[in-house]
């Protein structure tokens, strides 16, 4: 039997949905290092664990190593190290290396995940991204700034999406993020011309060196800008056709710039643009399968379990493409106080116009997690909960979406405790 060490931070519902699909396969053991109690994971989940290490911090290489060295020793030799939090990427890569556990090394781990790198790799492979510096100075940065002109984006180089980052409007906004982040030689910030226009996924599976698959979803609006404002009820649609013409330069550049990385066998996520005059921009590329929900999606989307196929894909290197039958949509329902924003609230108070959508929408609900009252707000973009769409008709499903947005509001109040 094959011995899976999967690393899982914090047992959230999310990992544990991946941790369960490899845990279901035949002929695997499957081992857990966290940083969590035992007693914060299911019973049934533990049930399924051949063993658990807990160390004080799974993100740091050391201790990871630490703890996936012990259950090499209580449970046996180990034959995959699998994880799929962004951070976790590198200290995963390192640990491989370092216990010669086959799959991805460091190099490849540190050009997904060092952006200003990523991007140095794009360009001296003639592949469209946004223009970008490494500044560790306002000097540095004004620089750019003069060079590039503004809105900029500021954001750490190894950072996760559009977490952490920071659009800078003009002069007095680059120096307020500078002044917030502190850059200095050895701890420089990442700048980037601000590419304006629609934004896309382009989420893909390679196999020993081989693109396979790929699922493309649009982002309405831009990740950015629902960072940017944390009341904004925001949606993706995942269209069924992907044969479309304003894919095709992202179905030819997309494999090119994995390759360019070192992708060699597993799952990414990339977004990327389409500006205003047509022309194409890669933004950040991560060596993980998606979050938000768009495994889920995409499983709708294919009548496939994409979490079985993305386990059976890593632990056995296997995958069989499946047909897109669907489009599919979800809406993420954030928190408002009275559409004045969420600053300070702490409490779902209501939920307004679920019956409404669900009268109206009927079989198009596939999947609903709606807020309950009482629950804490959220501090990921994903909001409170999300309502996802199913409908062969991508135009349907994009209505859908919109509908719930634009009709469904969730109230925030303050705790009280």
């Amino acid at each position: 039997m094959l011995h899976v060490v999967f690393a899982v931070p914090f047992a959230m519902e999310n990992t544990l949905r991946f941790a369960r699909a490899a845990a279901a396969l035949p002929g695997v053991r499957l081992s857990v290092v966290t940083q969590d109690a035992p007693e914060k994971f299911p019973a049934d989940f533990r049930r399924l664990l051949a063993g658990m290490e807990r160390v004080k911090d799974a993100l740091v290489p050391e201790l990871l190593c630490a703890g996936v060295e012990a259950l090499g020793r209580s449970v046996g030799p180990v034959d995959r190290l699998l994880g799929i939090l962004e951070p976790l990427q590198e200290p995963l890569a390192l640990v491989r290396e370092r216990l010669h556990i086959r799959g991805m090394d460091a190099q490849t781990a540190r050009n997904f995940r060092d952006k200003s790198r990523m991007k140095d790799l794009f360009a001296a492979h003639d592949l469209p991204c946004a223009r970008h510096q490494l500044c560790g100075s306002l000097q540095d940065a004004l620089a750019f700034a003069q060079k590039v002109g503004y809105p900029l984006v500021g954001k750490p180089p190894a950072g996760a999406g559009a977490k952490a980052t920071q659009r800078c409007e003009d002069e007095a906004g680059l120096r307020s993020f500078l002044a917030q982040v502190r850059p200095a030689r050895d701890r420089e910030v990442l700048l980037e011309e601000f590419v304006q226009g629609r934004e896309f996924s382009f989420d893909s599976i390679t196999l020993h060196g081989q693109h396979v698959f790929h699922n493309i979803s649009s982002y309405h609006p831009t990740p950015l800008q629902v960072m940017e404002n944390p009341w904004i009820q925001w949606c993706v649609v995942l269209p069924r056709e992907l044969a479309e013409p304003e894919f095709r330069d992202i179905q030819r550049i997309g494999p090119r710039a994995l390759s360019t990385l070192g992708m060699w066998t597993g799952m990414s996520h990339m977004e990327w643009f389409r500006r205003h005059d047509g022309s194409i921009a890669i933004g950040e590329v991560a060596a993980r399968p998606p979050g938000a929900q768009f495994m889920t999606l995409m499983s709708y989307a294919h009548d496939v379990d994409m979490y079985a196929a993305f386990a059976q894909l890593m632990v056995f290197e296997t995958f069989t493409p499946p047909v897109r039958r669907f489009a599919c949509g979800a809406a993420y329902l954030r928190g408002q106080v009275h559409g004045a924003g969420r600053t300070g609230m702490g409490k779902v108070t209501a939920v307004h116009g679920y019956e409404e959508i669900r009268r109206s929408l009927g079989e198009l609900i596939v999947e609903a997690k709606l807020p309950t009252l009482g629950q804490p707000a959220a501090s990921s973009y994903e909001g409170e909960g999300f309502i996802i769409v199913r409908h062969p008709d991508t135009k349907v499903v994009t209505a859908a979406v919109q509908h719930i947005i634009q009709n469904l509001r969730v109230e925030l109040g303050a705790d009280q405790n």
